[in-house]
């Protein structure tokens, strides 16, 4: 039986920003971006995130409020992405030298995980966690 992939998919104000931040800060790499009929947003981004995928695309409010949408027009995030890494100092470091803001510091928590929140500049809410050291 093969399990479901699941694949986050973001809604941003800033789609070109977005994939400058998170390849600085996750290590996600660019594989695809299809730009909107209007030549300024992006439609629809494939970005790979360590043996995950992560989509991600522009705002597009004048489609309607039926479907997802960038955390500053919901009014925060509605859900934390994980990140399960080996080593969640060298993580936390890459991220918020690239410019996330700490929420929860990064420390040892008690049901054994190395384990922090973030926000990225779009919003979303980002946990990185690792094995204590």
């Amino acid at each position: 039986m093969n399990s479901p992939t699941l694949t986050p998919h973001l809604v941003v104000n800033d789609a070109e920003a977005a994939i400058v931040f998170y390849e600085k800060a996750f290590g996600a790499t660019l594989e695809a971006k299809h730009p909107a009929d209007d030549g300024k947003r992006l439609m629809h981004v494939h970005m790979t995130l360590g043996a995950g995928a992560l989509f991600l695309h522009d705002d597009f409010p004048e489609y309607g409020d039926q479907g997802a949408k960038a955390p500053a027009r919901l009014g925060g995030a509605s859900c934390t992405l994980h990140l399960d890494v080996a080593d969640a100092d060298a993580a936390w470091e890459r991220a918020t030298k690239a410019g996330a803001t700490v929420l929860m510091p990064l420390d040892n928590q008690f049901w054994g995980m190395r384990y922090g929140q973030i926000k990225d500049p779009f919003g979303h809410v980002w946990s990185i966690g690792g094995p204590v050291k």
